[in-house]
């Protein structure tokens, strides 16, 4: 656990600053981009398709953890709408809190017996 941690800290870092240049760049317009690639019908909207879904399966993995309540609903909202920066910091919580127990990690409260 103490290497899952250490790469869960790396993305915090790497994307936090790559996040910061490209944002004092090109400005807060990721929108327009990223839904204009899909438009395009090329490899670069495929990936941010795929992405996409990617992002909406760890949004509906975090709310269903916590129950579809609405806490869980509004962090699954979150891990859509701000993708691994939300979810490495909400894993290294929650590998703290569940003390690397991963079942307890991937299932959540109640749930991992």
């Amino acid at each position: 656990m103490p290497a899952f941690r250490a790469f869960l800290v790396l993305i915090l870092v790497v994307l936090g600053a790559y996040t910061l240049v490209v944002v004092a760049r090109h400005g807060l317009g990721l929108l327009p981009v990223f839904f204009g690639d899909m438009a395009t019908l090329t490899w670069a909207g495929q990936f941010n398709l795929d992405f996409l879904c990617m992002l909406l399966l760890a949004g509906l993995w975090v709310a269903w953890r916590h129950g579809f309540s609405p806490a869980g609903l509004a962090l699954g909202g979150l891990a859509v709408a701000l993708g691994a920066m939300f979810l490495a910091g909400y894993l290294l919580v929650h590998v703290a809190r569940t003390r690397g127990d991963v079942r307890a990690l991937l299932l959540g409260p109640g749930r991992s017996g």
